[in-house]
């Protein structure tokens, strides 16, 4: 086999289980509808592991009514998140607000806890998609506050407008970063708000010295830990299939950045997630 090929084939294999976690977490932010795994399994790979229960990301209407379904089918394992993502805005046209109500249908489902992930996104929009996205945010920021539950924010180069749209519309109570991507200024600002911070596979990475400089600027109580999977791999997986079980090894690397025992860390981040997604 050529070198090539057989890189892409190794590529292609799911990384090993790591050590079991002694006290249980949660994966805050995950897409089994974009995983090769069956559900059951997926569910099963992770709780071996010490990962008890996901939080499944809806982020367009389709995808939040099977976030939405799967979570009412497994209600000890899964809570569900429903959003429009914001590269999904501007993509809507004049069909954003008939989505933007297919998403408030499912927004006070007692198995949704949270709206998201929603946000700012300039990465992948340009000025031309903003106005539709800043709509978009406005009406899930309300959406999360009619509700009661957990705001969930995607913010991809746009950290400047995502604090200023929180702040002219008054955060929910629970406020989420997934996937962080500030430095620890922003870190700073967010935590003085107190908003949560979710760290994923990419603060491992060998360019994320400004992602680990964050997570060394956020106090424990605001911390939790996502995969994103099936996107964002942890070192030294990088490249290869993500997927719930891998949070240990995002977690122990936030342990060892932060100079915390790995059990008391994961003890904050269990505590935090229930804070921010769990009611029962």
């Amino acid at each position: 086999m050529p070198k090539s090929a057989k890189a892409k084939a190794e590529q292609s294999v799911p990384p090993p289980p790591p050590e079991p976690l002694a006290v249980p977490v949660a994966d805050a932010h995950t897409h089994l509808d974009m995983q090769d795994t069956p559900v059951e399994e997926a569910l099963a790979a992770a709780a071996a592991v010490g990962v008890t229960r996901v939080v499944q990301i809806g982020c367009d209407v389709d995808r939040a009514h099977w976030a939405a379904e799967i979570a009412a089918r497994y209600p000890d394992r899964i809570w569900a998140a429903v959003a429009l993502h914001p590269n999904e805005a501007p993509r809507l046209g004049d069909g954003l607000d008939a989505a933007l109500e297919e998403i408030a249908s499912l927004a006070g489902l007692p198995q949704v806890r949270a709206i998201g992930e929603t946000g700012l996104d300039y990465f992948r929009t340009g000025d031309e998609g903003k106005a539709a996205q800043h709509h978009s945010f406005r009406r899930h920021i309300a959406l999360a506050k009619e509700h009661g539950k957990a705001l969930v924010i995607h913010d991809r180069d746009a950290h400047e407008d995502v604090l200023r749209i929180l702040k002219e519309e008054g955060a929910p109570e629970r406020t989420v970063f997934h996937c962080f991507s500030g430095d620890a200024a922003m870190a700073e600002i967010c935590a003085a708000e107190g908003y949560y911070l979710s760290f994923a596979g990419n603060v491992t990475f060998a360019s994320a010295q400004p992602l680990r400089d964050a997570l060394l600027a956020a106090p424990p109580e605001l911390l939790l830990v996502e995969t994103d999977a099936p996107f964002l791999t942890p070192a030294p997986f990088r490249g290869r299939p993500n997927a719930p079980y891998l949070i240990p090894v995002t977690l122990r690397a936030m342990a060892e950045i932060k100079g915390l025992p790995e059990d008391d860390l994961a003890a904050h981040i269990a505590a935090n997630t229930v804070r921010v997604f769990g009611d029962d």
